[in-house]
């Protein structure tokens, strides 16, 4: 590992497989939203039997791992990991802390243990009784940079100038307009108030980050983009709201990864 949280090589012990009759406290999920349900189908008799933290980008995981098991926890993390090779990573940017609550809402004593964890392990993290309007905050954030980043092949930061800027306007006004309409209370009171924010402090702290998005269309992976703008795109449909921008976006990313 390199980057900001400084360089050194660390060794641990995995198995892609789990040893018979083992059960844990908690599971973890960090792969790509697109494996969610084959990864909770594969194990699912682990997972009923624990609480499930989804530590995963976009709209959708929750409720997925919903299906498998009665607890679940939310998490979101804003910091940057690029790929550099097998077992070789660089954290780029860290624009807050990890957040973790029960999902849809609250904090119970299982909650609390874990961010007591991740604290001992000298991780940034805060409990939240809000997960799911903080999973939608984290979205808008994805919403307005990793697809764009991708497209235009360029780190976030490049992102703050005309014409760019105009059309992050128009992404996050179509999904703050989902966001109302599906019930979720955001700390900013309009999507331009959450525009001022992310230029002024989410943009700056992770200027130099290139989209996670970017990294698999150059790795010739499948990309989280239905999870992303593509929930925005689906659930607008649902409420009668047009999205053409993010369904422009979700089309531009299709051509690319295909």
């Amino acid at each position: 590992m390199e980057g900001i949280w400084g360089s050194g090589i660390f060794h641990f012990s995995a198995s892609a497989t789990i040893p018979d009759k083992s059960s844990f406290d908690y599971c973890l999920i960090t792969a790509k939203s697109l494996q969610t349900r084959q990864l909770c189908q594969e194990h699912a008799q682990l997972l009923a039997h624990c609480d499930c933290v989804s530590l995963q980008n976009g709209i959708g995981n929750e409720e997925i791992i919903s299906e498998f098991s009665e607890r679940v926890i939310g998490g979101t993390i804003i910091t940057g990991f690029e790929w550099c090779g097998d077992a070789h990573v660089n954290v780029t940017v860290e624009a807050g802390p990890i957040r973790l609550g029960r999902f849809p809402a609250g904090i119970d004593n299982s909650v609390q243990r874990l961010i007591d964890l991740f604290r001992d392990a000298g991780l940034n993290v805060e409990g939240s009784n809000a997960i799911r309007a903080n999973l939608w905050a984290k979205t808008l954030y994805n919403c307005a940079l990793n697809p764009l980043g991708a497209i235009l092949d360029v780190a976030y930061g490049d992102l703050a100038r005309t014409p760019t800027w105009s059309i992050i306007e128009h992404i996050v006004a179509e999904a703050y307009a989902v966001c109302r309409a599906e019930g979720v209370a955001l700390p900013w009171r309009s999507h331009l108030e959450y525009l001022a924010y992310l230029k002024s402090v989410q943009l700056p702290a992770t200027a130099s980050h290139h989209s996670s998005m970017l990294q698999d269309i150059r790795n010739h992976k499948k990309t989280e983009i239905d999870f992303i703008n593509g929930a925005v795109v689906r659930l607008a449909a649902q409420h009668g709201i047009a999205t053409p921008v993010n369904r422009t976006l979700v089309d531009m990313i299709a051509f690319k990864s295909s």
